[in-house]
């Protein structure tokens, strides 16, 4: 127990360092002492205005959208019972990215729809998934190759939206491949109800998802209701992907990482796997973005991009050890 205290505690100081380090590096180098006192006693000039309305907004979407991705896939890989399930991988990302698309295409002046189409989109995927890879009960297998078939289906839909829509589909591309230029204060207030909220469910069902971890059988006689608990952990951790999804695009293995990086240093009890998952995603998606915008500047790279070349190897070390 204290053990796992310590790792929490030693999680939310490599999250707090990540933002720091978010806020405080770019094209102009900000000092520490000087980002925090502007944050905690206000200051004036340019270096004012680059923390607080460029650096910071963007770092509190990193954040935000990492604890999302992260306690997405933690949960899905209870829920379908695969150690490879991530919103990105399994095709929940492409059913909200689809619907996403269609809104940001097709009904450019109806923005504030982006996130109940990407959860309606999500949830969709989630389904179709689920109910595919039924058989008898649930095999991993079975969830990976009926999620790479619904992904696929899900973005030639995508693709077909984007040719139909070629005079607006800049945003789109840039959108595809999941970064976090640009984005500012309205994004932080479109994302942080859908986090909060989703974060308090999904660390309210912890006690469930570890129940569930025992094995159907074992959990109906404990007197959970196996097949409610599902759908509604798989709502849950759709609607944390889908409002990621619809702030940052398609950013694709934070939710297949964190998890099990938190898992191999504090184990599987969801009650301190969840919050240490948070924490981590924090930390992976701050740091990686601060990456993907200083390490070839001028240039600035998508931060899905950074994650794509980190967990590409990761999936396939995953796939070798599991089958």
């Amino acid at each position: 127990m204290i053990r796992k205290v310590v790792l929490l505690a030693a999680f939310f100081v490599l999250a707090v360092l990540g933002m720091l380090t978010s806020i405080s590096l770019g094209s102009v180098e900000i000092p520490a002492l000087e980002v925090w006192q502007t944050l905690f006693a206000g200051g004036s000039g340019t270096h004012e205005q680059i923390l607080m309305n460029i650096r910071l907004p963007r770092t509190l979407v990193a954040a935000l959208v990492g604890i999302n991705l992260a306690l997405s896939g933690a949960i899905l890989q209870a829920v379908m019972r695969n150690p490879l399930a991530d919103p990105h991988i399994i095709g929940i990302s492409s059913g909200a990215g689809l619907m996403g698309i269609l809104v940001m295409l097709a009904l450019p002046g109806y923005g504030f729809l982006i996130t109940p189409a990407a959860f309606v989109g999500a949830m969709g995927a989630a389904v179709l998934i689920y109910l595919l890879a039924w058989k008898n009960g649930i095999q991993p297998i079975r969830i990976i190759l009926a999620g790479v078939a619904v992904s696929a289906f899900l973005g030639a839909g995508i693709s077909a939206l984007m040719i139909f829509y070629s005079d607006r589909v800049h945003s789109a591309l840039i959108w595809m491949v999941g970064g976090l230029s640009a984005r500012s204060w309205p994004h932080v207030a479109m994302l942080w109800p859908y986090t909060l909220g989703g974060t308090l469910l999904a660390f309210a069902s912890a006690r469930h998802i570890n129940i569930l971890q025992l094995g159907d059988e074992l959990a109906k006689g404990l007197g959970l209701r196996v097949e409610l608990t599902r759908l509604l952990l798989t709502s849950v951790a759709a609607l944390l992907a889908a409002s990621a999804v619809s702030v940052v695009g398609l950013l694709g293995f934070v939710g297949l990482i964190v998890p099990h990086a938190a898992r191999l240093m504090i184990g599987s009890d969801y009650r301190f796997l969840l919050p240490g998952t948070a924490l981590l995603g924090v930390g992976m998606v701050t740091f990686s973005d601060t990456f993907a915008r200083v390490a070839f500047s001028p240039v600035e790279l998508p931060v899905g991009i950074i994650m794509a070349v980190l967990g590409a190897p990761f999936f396939l070390f995953l796939l070798r050890r599991e089958l």
